[in-house]
């Protein structure tokens, strides 16, 4: 077999997600180069496009290279300083992974930790908030480690209030489902693409606002060999960023209308993301965030149908993963490996305290799709059957279907 062909897949994952045609279409354009008028214009048009995804007025707003994860670096990067108090609310593996980038770069992490499944409420974080005074708090807005979302509203208000910095990790939920950047008094969001928005990993988009930039100007250093006299004549006021490709006061010069340079632009990347945000934007949030949650009461429907057990169904549930409780006794990645051999389709195990447990359905972007809930459903009925598994046979997809016609003959009356 041709090693270069991939095998048809359909990716029912919470990340990465099937990329839509037209993104990939655009990702074969000719490659321009980084200071081409014709390119900054694109760069131009997808800070503009970030604006409105994250909801916000924020002049920032563009993609660090790399996966989700080097947005969130280069935000925490940025704005911890030795000995600055970060408070992180853990509610799955994401939580912890935030609390891994702050202790390198030498926070004083003060955790609070819930069982995974649950969310916190807004006022016991408060109350850490009040209680701890942290120079920032971080948080997960959706864990797809538990698929759960927490609510931030009245926590980025608190933040306000006590004059800290509120970070936010919207990978999983940008584009899916609402994130209020600044109704919500977010400082700093980070999104990824591999996603809701239905773009390869490759970049993560964030946005800051003026609270953020303060800090940032006070850390800000041009490296040798591109500063300018006036650059090398401007007294540092802060402790200089541990990171150089995740210096934020850098990657601002370079998406700013100064053209600093500092890497070598990811073109076709921007392409993706330029195009996916148009795709995002032309179909609309409310129409989109409405999809996500369309498609994912068929799945529960049908998985109900099927007499499996839902790991949450409480009002913070992530509304583009679905987490399913294993059987008792079944060898979980057993099924997840049967269902990609024999349909070609992938569904997610999960980390730590869970993995084995549960598995993790995602319903996100492209690869929210009727066809791929009815496929998804079928494959892990024959799976289930396969290896014995007592359940309600031939109900999954009959209720997902039932489910379609009657909300679609809804929308015809």
């Amino acid at each position: 077999m041709d090693t270069y062909l991939s095998a048809k897949r359909t990716i029912m994952t919470p990340g990465p997600v099937e990329v839509d045609p037209r993104v990939l279409q655009a990702m074969s354009m000719p490659i321009l180069g980084q200071f081409d008028p014709a390119f900054t214009n694109i760069m131009n048009q997808t800070m503009d496009q970030l604006r409105k995804l994250f909801q916000t007025e924020n002049e920032w707003a563009y993609p660090v290279d790399g996966t989700s994860r080097s947005g969130i670096e280069a935000v925490l990067a940025s704005l911890i300083e030795r000995g600055d108090r970060v408070l992180v609310p853990i509610y799955g593996r994401f939580g912890h992974l935030l609390v891994e980038i702050c202790e390198r770069y030498g926070a004083d992490v003060h955790k609070i930790e819930c069982t995974w499944g649950t969310v916190f409420s807004e006022e016991e974080v408060i109350n850490h908030i009040h209680a701890i005074k942290p120079n920032i708090v971080a948080c997960v807005h959706g864990e797809t480690s538990t698929g759960c979302m927490q609510p931030l509203a009245q926590i980025g208000k608190a933040c306000r209030e006590q004059g800290c910095l509120f970070v936010v990790d919207a990978v999983a939920t940008i584009g899916g489902t609402d994130v209020l950047v600044d109704e919500w008094h977010i400082d700093a969001a980070i999104g990824g693409t591999q996603k809701c928005l239905s773009v390869p990993a490759g970049m993560a988009p964030i946005t800051y606002n003026q609270r953020v930039e303060e800090v940032i100007a006070r850390r800000k250093k041009v490296e040798q060999g591109i500063a300018t006299k006036d650059d090398l004549d401007e007294p540092l006021r802060g402790t200089v960023v541990a990171s150089n490709y995740f210096d934020l006061g850098m990657l601002q010069d370079y998406w700013s209308p100064r053209r600093l340079n500092h890497h070598t632009e990811a073109t076709s990347m921007v392409y993706a993301l330029h195009k996916g945000l148009a795709i995002l934007l032309e179909e609309g949030l409310p129409h989109r965030f409405a999809r996500h949650a369309y498609h994912e009461k068929a799945l529960i429907a049908g998985l109900t149908a099927m007499g499996l057990e839902l790991f949450v169904s409480h009002q913070h549930k992530l509304p583009m993963v679905t987490c399913v409780c294993v059987p008792v006794g079944l060898d979980a990645d057993r099924v997840r490996a049967f269902m990609l051999h024999h349909f070609g389709v992938e569904i997610a195990s999960s980390f730590g305290p869970l993995h084995g447990k549960i598995w993790r359905i995602g319903t996100m972007g492209y690869s929210c799709r009727k066809e791929n809930i009815l496929f998804v459903l079928a494959a892990l009925e024959a799976a289930l059957l396969h290896y014995g598994t007592k359940i309600e046979t031939g109900k999954a997809v009959q209720a997902a279907l039932s489910y379609y016609e009657q909300t679609e003959k809804s929308a015809m009356a």
